[in-house]
């Protein structure tokens, strides 16, 4: 008996007690919680008998025992299944799956009892394991690609390249053991990353070089570290995969193993590459209708109402942490001549100029929105009325310098009126984008081209929910 080899596929935290007590019995026993890699072990290395739980994730059972029933090398092992004991319905499935034996949960003696029953009546025989030798290098590919597949084709409800990486990372890890783990994307250009804390750097270096040579320093990188990928400094060389859908490529793929890669680590970085197009092109397109329905089409700002969103919620905070927040309402001058005489194609340019202004100008933490017209809106967190006015008059000053130019030879000269309100007791989003509105309209009819500041005015502090219930909040 000793000579006989048993996988034990267990993915609860028992196994290692179940595997004791089989060990004593005289069996050799390999363990594994993956009922993935028992299938994988089992394909390749055909044992005496296979142990594993009628319903397991990713493979159940019933399908562990009927797929190894359908291969040549593993037809005659014998697979006991366990479930809840005295379940009639499970006993069932077991036995049409061409399970040798179902045994209750717990049931340890009953358990060496069949599996003693079992290899007794389908004892192995060299030449199943020669069988199995010869078909070892296909190792389960029907099971291995259907599976992996799902999961990544499962993929597709994330929403959001941000969420990809992460959720890629958290069923791959679960397969095969790598050190870093890489999806490049073109559209635009970012990195998601998966690596192990203490090498993310090394490992962020060695995957820009492997998938995209070329990647700006400043694209956007979204890592994923936790111990699920190895620490190890050096490995085999990355697997790199182009991402297509039909001809276009629109991105790589790439796994970083450690330094004695898994057999089927290329296969598998295949597999993904092969079924990662669709959800990538669905994260695109969500990404791109929620930018769509947040985003100024021609100045690439804000539109009206993700600002109102952002002013509000910068607004609540102000009220909580009782932090300075100010508001710049600007207007571009003599913006109807400029359409009349040189065309709305000129007034657009204007616009557009405007707003690659605007987001340069201004701290990351600041936030511009396209209010209407050739009316814009900044918000400046943190920020009191003595640095509100000293910001607003360097935008001022940088508008004032703009030079914008269209199908004619001459440029067209910006100016604007700016007008800045900073939160007091009592504002809402509407009354602080309306006070700055009105500081504005007085810069204006004051000779324009220049930053008016709204006076203080004396109101009651109002609550949080006060704040939420501002039109500005639900108008627009």
């Amino acid at each position: 008996m000793g000579a006989f080899e048993v996988i034990l596929i267990d993915p609860s935290d028992a196994r290692d007690v179940l595997a004791e007590r089989l060990h004593m019995q005289g069996y050799a026993v390999r363990v594994t919680a993956s009922p993935i890699e028992g299938a994988s072990f089992a394909l390749a290395d055909p044992p005496a008998a296979v142990i594993a739980d009628l319903w397991m994730p990713g493979i159940s059972g019933v399908q562990l025992a009927r797929l190894l029933r359908a291969e040549v090398a593993t037809e005659r092992v014998p697979v006991i299944l366990r479930g809840p004991e005295g379940d009639r319905q499970n006993r069932f499935w077991a036995e049409r799956a061409g399970a040798a034996a179902y045994v209750g949960q717990g049931r340890m003696g009953e358990l060496v009892r069949a599996l003693a029953a079992a290899i007794a009546a389908n004892p192995p025989t060299e030449d199943s394991f020669m069988q199995a030798y010869r078909i070892a290098a296909h190792l389960d590919t029907a099971l291995f690609e259907s599976v992996l597949a799902a999961e990544v084709r499962a993929l597709s409800v994330c929403g959001s390249f941000a969420r990809l990486p992460d959720l890629l990372s958290q069923f791959v890890s679960r397969v095969t053991s790598y050190r870093w783990l890489a999806v490049y994307t073109g559209q635009p250009e970012r990195l998601g990353l998966h690596a192990h804390p203490n090498t993310r750097a090394q490992c962020e270096e060695e995957a820009r070089r492997a998938l995209k040579p070329t990647l700006a320093s400043h694209a956007q990188v979204l890592a994923v570290e936790d111990e699920d990928a190895y620490a190890d400094v050096a490995g085999a060389p990355p697997i790199v995969r182009d991402i297509c859908l039909g001809t276009e490529v629109i991105g790589t793929v790439g796994l970083a193993p450690r330094e004695t890669p898994h057999p089927k680590d290329s296969e598998l970085v295949s597999i993904v590459a092969r079924e990662l197009a669709g959800p990538l092109r669905i994260a695109a397109l969500v990404e791109e209708s929620q930018r769509l329905a947040t985003t100024d089409p021609l100045t690439g700002l804000m539109n009206r109402r993700a600002f109102s969103a952002a002013a509000l919620r910068e607004v609540e905070r102000a009220i909580r942490y009782k932090s300075p927040v100010s508001v710049l309402m600007l207007d571009v001058d003599r913006f109807k001549a400029i359409n009349d005489k040189r065309g709305h194609a000129s007034g657009d340019a204007v616009l557009a100029a405007m707003g690659r202004l605007l987001g340069t100008e201004l701290r990351k933490l600041d936030f511009v929105g396209r209010w209407g017209g050739e009316e814009f809106t900044v918000a400046l967190p943190s920020t009191d009325l003595v640095g509100a006015t000293i910001v607003a008059e360097r935008v001022r000053a940088a508008i004032a310098a703009l030079v914008v130019r269209d199908a004619t030879p001459h440029p067209i000269a910006v100016t604007a009126s700016i007008g800045l309100a900073t939160y007091q007791a009592g504002d809402t989003v509407d009354t602080l984008v309306d006070r700055a509105d009105r500081a504005m309209y007085v810069a204006k009819t004051s000779g324009r081209n220049r930053v008016s500041v709204a006076p203080a005015a004396a109101k009651p502090e109002p609550t949080a929910d006060d704040v939420a219930t501002s039109p500005a909040a639900v108008q627009h």
